[in-house]
């Protein structure tokens, strides 16, 4: 065969088979985006006499109100009957979603209940380029969009009931266990302001949790070094787009990779805390994908401490 019409057809075979690959990747990536699970995890945090609570772990939600599927797998979750729901930010990612969100939640929300704000509960989703996330934090943030409704979000969480964390401390009992919170405003915006709750856990309460929407290094210290038993977060999307098993690339913030989602140790200040990160129930409206990172939320078990943290 003479050369150039090899080269055509080899070129042409080559360039068909990537897009090929290509489509059908992103096929997959957008069905994974669907696949929402829950994952159980036990958190061994509680005095030896207590009784374990079940606390339900939301983040991420990135919700558009016609996510019907998504809104329909959310109302399912009160059937898990848990004592304490945990939200840790990025709720909406549309102006009309608070509705949204809020009858999604439905019985939840006569829960007890904390939460915190992310950045996309401030600003609106913009079109980006999805292969920029896998790219290292630049340091900007795009604050010159319009804000979203986050203060009728506040509003409907705390009518129900819920307590606001944001850079405060508060306490709740939940079936007779005493728990002391302190919550920070959107690291990765810089909203949170660490001095405002700075200062020894109370050592009163019988479990003590730091909620924040973005597990940024400098919080997880600070909350560590002050005695929290463990530390709730979100914002990684445990990786989204993560190698083969699950192994992330990035969180986008300053955490480690290897601790992208689920249940890890932090140490500071000659401290340890339990840290969870929740991979989140969703992604920008604008890239729905997700690869070997299916969409979580979490039931934490907590249950008596063991071994030597007892004490």
């Amino acid at each position: 065969m003479p050369l150039r019409p090899f080269l055509a057809r080899t070129l042409g075979t080559t360039v068909g088979g990537g897009l090929l690959a290509g489509g059908a990747l992103t096929a997959y990536a957008a069905w994974e985006a669907r696949q929402y699970t829950l994952r159980h995890l036990p958190l061994p945090v509680l005095p030896a006499d207590a009784p374990e609570l079940r606390v339900l772990h939301l983040s991420d939600l990135h919700l558009v109100p016609s996510q019907r599927r998504k809104i329909r797998w959310l109302a399912d979750l009160m059937d898990l009957r848990p004592d304490l729901v945990v939200d840790t930010g990025d709720n909406l990612a549309h102006r009309d979603a608070v509705p949204a969100v809020l009858g999604a939640l439905g019985g939840l929300l006569r829960v007890p209940g904390v939460f915190v704000h992310g950045s996309n509960d401030y600003f609106e989703p913009r079109l980006r380029n999805p292969i920029r996330y896998l790219l290292p934090d630049d340091g900007k943030r795009r604050t010159n969009v319009p804000q979203l409704p986050w203060r009728d979000l506040s509003a409907g969480f705390t009518s129900a009931g819920w307590l606001d964390l944001t850079n405060t401390r508060a306490t709740l009992e939940v079936r007779g266990v005493r728990i002391a919170f302190a919550g920070v405003d959107d690291p990765h915006l810089g909203y949170d302001r660490l001095q405002a709750v700075a200062g020894p856990a109370d050592a009163s309460a019988d479990v003590r949790l730091g909620i924040a929407h973005a597990p940024y290094l400098r919080v997880l210290d600070r909350f560590t070094a002050d005695g929290y038993d463990a530390i709730l977060a979100g914002h990684t999307h445990g990786g989204q787009i993560c190698l083969p098993g699950g192994r992330a690339l990035t969180t986008n913030c300053d955490l480690d990779p290897a601790r992208a989602r689920g249940l890890h140790r932090h140490t500071s200040g000659g401290r340890e805390s339990w840290l969870h990160v929740s991979a989140g129930l969703g992604t920008s409206p604008y890239s729905r994908i997700r690869i070997a990172c299916r969409p979580e939320a979490t039931l934490l078990t907590l249950t008596p401490r063991v071994g030597p943290t007892e004490a």
